[in-house]
C-alpha cells in the first residue's frame, strides 16, 4: 500500500511531513530531493522492542523527528528530534463561539436536560479511555449531587475494539435518564456540550495528548483529567485545572465534587485555563514552531 501511495501521490514540495507510523515506509520508494520529517504523534519513549527494530532503519532516512512532548521522545535515537505540541484552531467549528441559545437548541435536538449540572467527556469508545472508570466516578457523583453525564465519541475505524466496548453490558445497563452515550460525529454538540458542562472529565489510563482537553479549557470549562501523555502539558494542577493519577476514582470524585460544590472555584480554574491556552496551545504558537524548524532545515 505505502508502495502504490507514494508512486502515485503528487509529493513535489520544499519539505515532505509524514504522520505516524502506518506511512513510514513511503520514503522508501521515492527519491528524496528535499527534506522528509516524520512527525509521530504517539509516545515512543518505551516502544516495543520488535516493531522498533523493524521501523528503525525507515526512521533514520528522515531527516527529523517531531514529537508532541519531551516525554514522547525516544532516548538514543541518531535523528534530529523536536518537540511540537500540538494545538487548537479557535476559529474551527468544534471551538468557534456560541451564544447561549444555539447551545440549548443544540442540548434539546439531543435531548439532553441543562437544567442540571453536567459532565462531560469526549473522547473514543475505547478501554484506554475509561469509560466504565467515568461511569464509577458518576455514580459516586451522583449520590452527592443531583447531575447528567454525557459521553460522547466516535468509532474510530482502525479500532476494532471500540463497538464491543460500547456494546458492554455494564454501559447498556446504565442508559437511564440522566446517562447519554452519543456516537454521533456532530462538532458543533461537541461544542455545546463542553460549554454547557459544569465540569469536563478525560479519565484516560494512556493518551497521545488529549487536545479535547484544551478545547474544554479554551471554553472556560473547569476540567478534571488523568495526569498522563500531553494531559499534564495543558494543565497546570490545582491552578488551571484538576489532574489525577488513572483509575483513582476516588480522587477523581473528591475533585469533581469540589468543582460542583464551589462555582466559584470551578471559574477561577475555568479563567486560569484558557489564559493558559491561549498563550501554549493555539495555532499561532503551533504554525511559528513549525515554520522555525522548517527555515532551519530548507
Amino acid at each position: 500500500m505505502n508502495k502504490t501511495f507514494a508512486r502515485y501521490s503528487p509529493i513535489v514540495h520544499d519539505v515532505v511531513v509524514v504522520h505516524d507510523p502506518q506511512p513510514l515506509p513511503m520514503i522508501r520508494y521515492r527519491q528524496r530531493e528535499n527534506p522528509w520529517i516524520w512527525r509521530c504523534h504517539i509516545d515512543v519513549s518505551n516502544p516495543n522492542q520488535q516493531m522498533l527494530s523493524m521501523l528503525q532503519p525507515i526512521i533514520l532516512r528522515y531527516d527529523a523527528c517531531v514529537v508532541s512532548s519531551e516525554d514522547f521522545r525516544k532516548p538514543g535515537l541518531a535523528l534530529e528530534t523536536r518537540i511540537i505540541p500540538p494545538a487548537i484552531d479557535p476559529f474551527s467549528e468544534v471551538n468557534q463561539k456560541m451564544s447561549e441559545r444555539t447551545i440549548e437548541r443544540k442540548l434539546a435536538k439531543y435531548k439532553i436536560p441543562h437544567d442540571k449540572p453536567l459532565i462531560v467527556q469526549v473522547s473514543r469508545f475505547d478501554k484506554w479511555k475509561d469509560p466504565l472508570g467515568v461511569l464509577e466516578v458518576y455514580k459516586r457523583v451522583k449520590k452527592e449531587v443531583d447531575c447528567c453525564l454525557v459521553m460522547i465519541g466516535n468509532m474510530a475505524s482502525d479500532d476494532p475494539e471500540g463497538p464491543a466496548i460500547f456494546e458492554d453490558p455494564l454501559l447498556k445497563t446504565q442508559r437511564i435518564e440522566d446517562i447519554h452515550l452519543i456516537t454521533q460525529t456532530d462538532p458543533l454538540l461537541v461544542n455545546a456540550l463542553q460549554r454547557a458542562a459544569a465540569v469536563v472529565i478525560q479519565l484516560s489510563r494512556k493518551e497521545g495528548f488529549g487536545l479535547t482537553v484544551s478545547e474544554a479549557m479554551w471554553k472556560e470549562t473547569p476540567v478534571v483529567a488523568t495526569n498522563v501523555g500531553g494531559i499534564p502539558m495543558q494543565i497546570e494542577d490545582g491552578n488551571t485545572g484538576f489532574l489525577i493519577q488513572p483509575q483513582d476514582y476516588d480522587d477523581a470524585t473528591e475533585r469533581v465534587l469540589k468543582i460542583l460544590r464551589d462555582p466559584d472555584l470551578g471559574a477561577e480554574l475555568a479563567s486560569k485555563g484558557k489564559k493558559h491556552i491561549r498563550a501554549h496551545f493555539l495555532m499561532p504558537r503551533l504554525l511559528l514552531d513549525w515554520l522555525e524548524l522548517l527555515s532551519e532545515m530548507m
